[in-house]
């Protein structure tokens, strides 16, 4: 038994007792219901402060089963609240309560079902650019690593609705299933879009035979993270220039270079400029790489006098600094308190 129901268990068990004392001395004694009870604490916490009126044979009677019961029931109380805070049980269920609250404060997040190797990194990944998301992981070993990492979670199996749903995946921004079986990636690709049809949901693959079962259960993108090791392995071979850059600026290995994806917001001082009219390049020294635009069409290398439309993604290179700058011109005007 876990320490919330042992503590639980004890609370309840003092209020029986509290309370089928009290009746006791109501019914036997015909007192009031507030000396009964007062009756009662002093009897089974043996105060001793008196009696509030003598008391007849069967209320001694009474009084003496009382004094037995409850003095043996809050020994074994005291003894097992100590067994708690010696094992760490009670610390457990405070880490737990607080867990529970981060968890129902979690809204537009991400979930990554599965914490080995690849779901490790996801998580590191997120927490550093400063991304919301609770990690579900089945594996008992791999709680401590979650605990020590701060990392909010759920124990469970992703496949399971009810865990998923402690999760809080109808409050969701996306879903990434990130376990080692393609069975249960395609499991939980169909549970989490029957539960939210909106979810954005990536889902990793073994085989290449994988990608069209998970997309039609529902994946929106699929990866395979061998056959891209494979590929970067084998870029590292026959371009290595080309894959030193990517090393830089796509992964994080550069302290002044970045490439990041700002998204035009509705507002933004860029909707209806084109990309030398905005001043993205003479002013921030930023060069837009691609644009996403919101139909989902990719323009590469755009003309400097393509417009910027509402909605759109700009895929951009530059100082980390001025990315920031972008990100603040492009999210709009905030609104008035």
């Amino acid at each position: 038994m876990n320490a919330r129901r042992i503590i639980l268990s004890d609370i309840a068990g003092a209020v029986v007792i509290l309370t089928l004392g009290t009746l006791g001395y109501v019914l036997i004694e015909g007192w009031s219901p507030f000396d009964a009870f007062f009756m009662t604490i002093t009897t089974v916490t043996t105060v001793g402060y008196g009696i509030p009126h003598p008391l007849s044979p069967a209320g001694t009677m009474f009084t003496s089963a009382l004094i037995i019961i409850g003095v043996t029931y809050f020994a074994i109380v005291f003894a097992s609240v100590t067994r708690i805070v010696v094992g760490g049980q009670l610390r457990e269920f405070l880490g737990r309560r607080k867990l529970e609250k981060r968890l129902k404060a979690l809204e537009n997040h991400y979930i990554i079902c599965g914490f080995g190797r690849i779901g490790t990194v996801v998580a590191s990944e997120l927490a550093a650019r400063g991304f919301a998301f609770v990690v579900v992981e089945s594996d008992p070993g791999r709680l401590a690593d979650l605990d020590s990492a701060g990392y909010a979670y759920v124990a469970g199996s992703a496949t399971n609705e009810p865990v998923l749903e402690q999760a809080g995946i109808k409050r969701a921004k996306g879903v990434i299933s990130a376990v080692r079986s393609d069975a249960d990636n395609v499991f939980i690709v169909l549970t989490a879009r029957g539960l939210n049809p909106n979810l954005f949901i990536l889902s990793r693959g073994e085989e290449e035979a994988s990608r069209k079962k998970l997309k039609r259960a529902g994946a929106d993108k699929v990866i395979l993270p061998y056959h891209l090791g494979a590929r970067r392995m084998a870029e590292a071979v026959a371009r290595p220039a080309v894959s030193d850059f990517i090393d830089l600026v796509v992964h994080g290995r550069s302290l002044e270079l970045r490439m990041e994806e700002v998204e035009v917001a509705p507002g933004s001082k860029l909707v209806g400029q084109s990309i030398v009219a905005s001043e993205i390049k003479a002013v921030l020294d930023l060069l837009v790489v691609a644009i996403r635009q919101k139909t989902g069409k990719m323009v590469f290398n755009p003309h400097p006098g393509e417009t910027i439309a509402e909605g759109d993604t700009l895929i951009v290179l530059g100082e980390q600094g001025n990315l920031k700058k972008l990100e603040e011109l492009a999210a709009g005007p905030r609104p008035r308190a």
